[in-house]
């Protein structure tokens, strides 16, 4: 089966990722609506931890969060593992709290994996195949604390579209 892919075009360049619809049927679908709806375009990368992962697609570029669909059931299970340039659903402590934010492993993250019901994991659904220089150079960009949030860019990281490539 062809994989779908996403191409996130951001003001650092474009990554593009492909989506294991097997793997993780419910959060592929679900992320594919947030495309289809345009809602990343606009949202930034709000949180860039080099050697840990960059997390977006939840707010804009003035720090307020975009409004989202309920929550999606937890994936983890489903044998992918956060390594480099995965793709996997940012979530709160409760494991099926995902909505519309997703981060971009940017290393080998084991302890993020799901372990078992006592330790849920991060629902891994695709994995960046083009654009990981992208994802390096954004790691490296300069952060600070705005409002409750640490590890901001100081320069907004945007989405300026993300489209089905």
């Amino acid at each position: 089966m062809e994989q779908k892919k996403v191409k996130l075009q951001t003001n650092k360049g474009d990554i593009v990722i492909e989506l294991n619809e097997e793997s993780a049927p419910v959060t592929v679908k679900n992320f594919l609506q947030y495309v289809e709806d345009g809602f990343f375009d606009g949202s930034i990368f709000h949180r860039v931890i080099p050697d840990f992962m960059l997390q977006g697609g939840g707010l804009n570029a003035e720090m307020q969060e975009k409004s989202s669909r309920d929550p999606i059931i937890n994936e983890a299970d489903n044998g992918l593992k956060n390594e480099k340039g995965s793709v996997a659903m940012a979530r709160t402590n409760d494991p099926d709290s995902a909505t519309a934010q997703f981060f971009i492993n940017h290393k080998d993250n084991d302890f993020l994996n799901y372990e078992g019901p006592d330790n849920p994991g991060y629902a891994v659904f695709g994995k960046a195949i083009e654009g990981m220089d992208v994802v390096d150079a954004i790691a490296q960009v300069e952060t600070t604390r705005k409002g409750m949030y640490d590890d901001v860019p100081v320069e907004p990281v945007v989405i300026e579209s993300a489209v089905i490539a």
